[in-house]
C-alpha cells in the first residue's frame, strides 16, 4: 500500500542572497515572516550566503537550483549588493565593479530562465541604505576604517534597478523606499548596514506585495482537519489532490 501513496510536492520561494538574506529566518525576520504567511502553502527556501558578492552568487547558482526543481518554484528573490558595494581600496575582497555586478545580476536571471524559472518569477531587491556613522562603529571593532558609504550603496541600487528593467524582472528597490522622504532609516538597521526588527518588518511588507500576486492561487495543501472524515481519514489524506480550504486555516488547532 505505501509504495502506492503519491508524494506530495510543495511549490517553493527561493531567498538567494547574502547574509541579510541569511539571517532573514532569525526571530522576526522578514524571511520568517513570509514563511508565516505561505505555512501550508509553499515552502520558503533560504538560500542566503553571508559576505557573497554577486560573483561568488553567479558561480554558485547552478548547485543551488536546478531544471529539475524549477517548475515547482513559485518565485525567487535575488538580494545582492551590500557586498558588492564595498569600497575597493578599503575591502577589495567583497568588491564587485558597478559594471560587472550589473552584468552578474543579468546572468542570474538569465541562468534561472535557462533552466524554466521566466522573468516574471524573478524579484531583484536592491541593498538597503548604509548608516554610515553606525557602520563605521563596526568597521573599528574589526580593526579597519568606514569600506561602504551610503551615495555607494545607492549606485548600486540604482544599477540593480537597471538591471531588472533590462531583464524584465520586478525589483523592490529598498535604499529608496527607506529615504523615502527624508525619514531616518537608521531605525530600520541594526549596525548601520544589516536589518533592525522594524527593518525587517520593512522589508516583508514590501516584498509581500511583490509576492502575493505569485502565490495567491496555491491551495492550501492537506485538508483542514474538520473536513476529515474520522472514520475514514485515508480517503481524504490519501487522495491524489490532497487539497484543502484555505479559509479553514484560522482553526487548526
Amino acid at each position: 500500500m505505501m509504495s502506492k501513496i503519491k508524494h506530495i510536492v510543495w511549490p517553493q520561494v527561493i531567498l538567494f542572497g547574502d547574509s541579510i538574506t541569511q539571517f532573514s529566518f532569525q526571530t522576526n525576520g522578514w524571511g520568517a515572516e513570509i514563511t508565516d504567511k505561505l505555512a501550508r502553502k509553499c515552502d520558503v527556501v533560504n538560500r542566503g550566503l553571508s559576505g557573497y558578492n554577486t560573483r561568488w552568487a553567479k558561480i554558485v547558482l547552478p548547485r543551488l537550483i536546478t531544471s529539475a526543481i524549477s517548475s515547482h518554484i513559485a518565485a525567487v528573490t535575488v538580494f545582492f549588493g551590500a557586498n558588492d558595494c564595498a569600497l575597493e581600496d578599503k575591502n577589495p575582497q567583497q568588491h564587485i565593479p558597478l559594471k560587472e555586478y550589473s552584468e552578474n545580476l543579468m546572468e542570474i536571471a538569465q541562468y534561472l530562465a535557462s533552466v524554466g524559472v521566466p522573468k516574471e518569477k524573478v524579484i531583484f531587491i536592491t541593498p538597503p541604505p548604509l548608516h554610515e556613522a553606525d557602520w563605521k562603529k563596526q568597521c573599528v571593532l574589526k580593526g579597519c576604517s568606514l569600506n561602504r558609504t551610503n551615495a555607494g550603496a545607492g549606485q548600486y541600487a540604482q544599477a540593480c534597478v537597471k538591471s531588472a528593467g533590462q531583464c524584465g524582472a520586478e525589483v523592490l528597490d529598498l535604499w529608496t523606499l527607506m529615504q523615502k522622504d527624508g525619514q531616518d532609516f537608521s531605525v530600520y538597521l541594526s549596525d548601520g548596514l544589516h536589518l533592525s526588527e522594524k527593518g525587517n518588518q520593512f522589508v516583508a511588507q514590501h516584498l509581500w506585495r511583490h509576492l502575493e500576486s505569485r502565490v495567491n492561487h496555491l491551495p492550501f495543501i492537506l485538508p483542514y482537519w474538520g473536513d476529515l472524515d474520522p472514520k475514514s481519514p485515508e480517503s481524504s489524506l490519501l487522495s491524489d489532490c490532497p487539497q484543502g480550504d484555505p479559509s479553514a486555516t484560522g482553526g487548526q488547532h
